[in-house]
């Protein structure tokens, strides 16, 4: 099953470089989950063909305007294109106020169901428990209340060794017993195939989302060995005073949260526009942690 990340925007505060403001695509199987919705997001979104209408849940981590003030026009599309489907937002107090207005005084009566969750910004809270996959969300330091995400398998996939299905050929019903893992039996209960020896079980999957926040050791307990963690790095570690000031983090400081998680893949973003060149920042975040990388608009991190 596809998990992956598509980034939209990666920049922090305002555009620059060619680079836009916060936002990104997660998609398990057939699901696609918009965080953040920086001012660019519609444009992105079309940019790169994300098929943004299969989209039924939206997170917004704060209400800094580079965060979400692309969402009034994504709202305006899917009202103009008679979409029909419930559009679930999750984000905190406030958020439902701001939409509202803004509803009420342009004379808009959605075409669609638009559910507002409040999400805690104090503790871990389940917000979504989908299929084989839950989503929550968990409270990050910054300036005003502010939240992680983090998308999490519950089980375990299974793969099956094939050269062994090759040379035992145990027909389709068979077959479909061992994707769950269970032993293959004959009318009388006795084992024909062990799921043991045709199966492969890999450990569930997680990504975690980490918007804006200040240095936060704590952090991760959330996020503990996660397949991949975006964290954002506004500022390189000469900026770290400003980063302090700011509640931000920088690259050092976001790669040393990844050390300290244990987490397999580090993903930088929300980068200050002082930074026209982004290779310094990844330079910099290699020493402390080496599997990190710069998140580039338009491209799709899987989590194999």
């Amino acid at each position: 099953m596809d998990f992956s990340i598509t980034i939209l925007g990666s920049n922090s505060a305002a555009p620059a470089h060619g680079r836009n403001q916060t936002s990104q695509v997660v998609t398990w199987g057939k699901h696609s989950f918009l965080l953040d919705c920086g001012e660019s997001t519609q444009h992105q979104l079309r940019r790169f063909k994300v098929k943004y209408f299969k989209i039924n849940h939206i997170f917004i981590s704060h209400l800094h305007g580079d965060h979400y003030l692309g969402l009034m026009g994504l709202l305006g599309t899917y009202h103009l294109n008679n979409r029909k489907n419930p559009l679930h937002l999750y984000g905190p107090k406030g958020l439902d106020e701001i939409i509202t207005v803004q509803l009420k005084y342009s004379g808009t009566l959605l075409k669609f169901p638009l559910v507002f969750h409040l999400v805690s910004v104090t503790e871990k809270t389940r917000l979504l428990d989908l299929e084989d996959l839950e989503i929550h969300a968990f409270p990050l330091k910054h300036r005003i209340p502010c939240t992680g995400f983090s998308f999490e398998e519950k089980t375990g996939r299974v793969k099956l060794r094939k050269e062994l299905i090759r040379q035992q050929k145990p027909g389709l019903e068979a077959i479909r017993t061992l994707l769950k893992a269970k032993d293959v039996r004959d009318m009388t209960g006795k084992v024909i195939y062990k799921a043991a020896d045709f199966c492969q079980i890999k450990a569930p999957r997680k990504y975690a989302f980490c918007s804006d926040t200040a240095f936060d050791p704590s952090l991760t307990r959330f996020i503990q060995g996660v397949d991949l963690l975006y964290h954002e790095t506004t500022f390189m570690e000469a900026e770290k005073e400003r980063a302090k000031q700011t509640r931000h983090s920088t690259t050092k400081e976001a790669a040393e949260i990844a050390n300290l998680a244990a987490v397999k893949k580090l993903l930088l973003g929300h980068y200050s526009v002082r930074y026209s060149d982004l290779q310094p920042l990844l330079l910099e975040a290699r020493e402390v942690f080496p599997n990190s990388f710069l998140s580039e608009e338009g491209s799709i991190y899987p989590i194999p």
